[in-house]
Order: C-alpha cells, then sequence, then structure tokens
C-alpha cells in the first residue's frame, strides 16, 4: 500500500482527497502547515506528497525546495494560483505534476496513480555505463559525475535514463511526452524543455568532449557521446 502525504491547511479539502485516496487504496497522512509537512516527510518517509502551495506557515515552494534537497519523492503541487507563471515555477523547481483549484477527486486520484506508475518504470537494463566522468547505473538508477552521486526528481531521472539508453538518437517533444510522461499526460510539451534544462544544470561539470544533451532544433533532442 503506498502512502500518500496531504499538505493541505483547508481542512475540508484535506478530508476529501483523504476520503478518494483511501476509497482507491492508499494510505494517507495529513499535515497542515509547512513546518508540519517536513517533520511529518522525515518521520514516514511518504510514497508521494500532494502540496498546496499557500500555507498558514509559508509557501509550498519552501516546502518542496526541502523535500527536493534531500529526496526525489514525486511531489504534485495543489493550488488555485492557475496562471502559466505559477505551473511553470512548479515545475521548474522540481515538482511531478500540477493540478490547479478546483479538482475533482476522481482525477486527483488518476493524477497520483499516473505519477507513481511513471516513478516505478525507470528502466531496468542491468547495466551500467560509463562516459567520461559520467557513469549511469540502469539497474539501480543511479547516475554519477566524478565519482560524486547526483540525485533527481523521479520523472527527470526517468527522461536521462530514457535518453542515455538511446545514445546519438533523436527523439521529439512528443516522443519523449510519450515514453516518459506517459500517453495519459494532459500538460504542456514545455515540460520536456524546463526537464531538459534541470537535467543540463545537474550535469553542468560533465566535460562537453565526453558528450552532452544536444538539442537540434526542429527535430527534438538527443544523448550525444562521443568516441
Amino acid at each position: 500500500m503506498k502512502t500518500v502525504l496531504i499538505v493541505e491547511d483547508e481542512m475540508t479539502i484535506s478530508r476529501v482527497l483523504k476520503a478518494y485516496l483511501e476509497k482507491n487504496g492508499f494510505s494517507t497522512i495529513q499535515s497542515f502547515s509547512g513546518r508540519e509537512a517536513l517533520q511529518t516527510f522525515e518521520t514516514h518517509h511518504p510514497d508521494l506528497v500532494l502540496l498546496d502551495v499557500m500555507l498558514p506557515d509559508g509557501d509550498g515552494w519552501s516546502v518542496l525546495k526541502n523535500i527536493r534537497n534531500e529526496s526525489t519523492c514525486p511531489v504534485i503541487m495543489l493550488t488555485a494560483l492557475g496562471d502559466v507563471d505559477h505551473r511553470l515555477k512548479g515545475l521548474t523547481s522540481g515538482a511531478d505534476d500540477y493540478i490547479p483549484k478546483p479538482f475533482i477527486g476522481e482525477e486527483v486520484v488518476a493524477r497520483v496513480q499516473a505519477v507513481l506508475r511513471r516513478s516505478r518504470t525507470i528502466f531496468e537494463s542491468g547495466d551500467t555505463k560509463q562516459y567520461g566522468q559520467l557513469k549511469i547505473n540502469f539497474q539501480s538508477h543511479s547516475v554519477s559525475l566524478d565519482g560524486k552521486e547526483i540525485s533527481f526528481t523521479p520523472r527527470d531521472l526517468s527522461l536521462l535514463l530514457f535518453l542515455a539508453e538511446h545514445p546519438n538518437q533523436t527523439f521529439t517533444r512528443e516522443q519523449l511526452i510519450e515514453k516518459v510522461w506517459g500517453i495519459d499526460y494532459e500538460g504542456s510539451d514545455r515540460a520536456v524543455d524546463l526537464a531538459i534544462k534541470r537535467i543540463r544544470k545537474s550535469l553542468g561539470g560533465w566535460a562537453s568532449d565526453q558528450g552532452e544533451i544536444k538539442t537540434l532544433r526542429g527535430l527534438g533532442y538527443q544523448f550525444s557521446v562521443y568516441e
């Protein structure tokens, strides 16, 4: 049974989320502030976090930042702020999905299931490949640079592993959405660009003469490696 941490200060909404998730086989834990959420996260290690942006002691962005500093646990942001800028902020900050309020309980459950499904389908070839100082283990789902392990969100890791599993092949945004986000993803393909940007930043120490994630204008992205 997967455990979902619900971080929502409005009691009614929290209860509704709890009811829908538990009806669909999830275990839930409720937190009503950012501080309480971080303490609960440390104690219970949930499988996924539903995180409201507006909290009584701050905002969800700072909670997300703290979670990302230590974990790749999937996080879905919940907020009444439905404009594009706030959606992009959530994605660039490492959120795995974004659900604007008001929402339908069944949709939240479907999004939770989809995000957890994607986090489980990280590729398992059983191989370890090395490109200069960059080492990728497809079995343990780990990436290290100069011997130091790099942490990614589940979705960013899935994307990196998929590209690395197919070196020097070009994939369009639409193909990457289908392979990594899943055919049920309803968001913008802009999410691919943001994920690539985060991955490149994390791999900033990877020497350009060893390889790179290349943008081919009008075509898509490629994990380019050089012999």
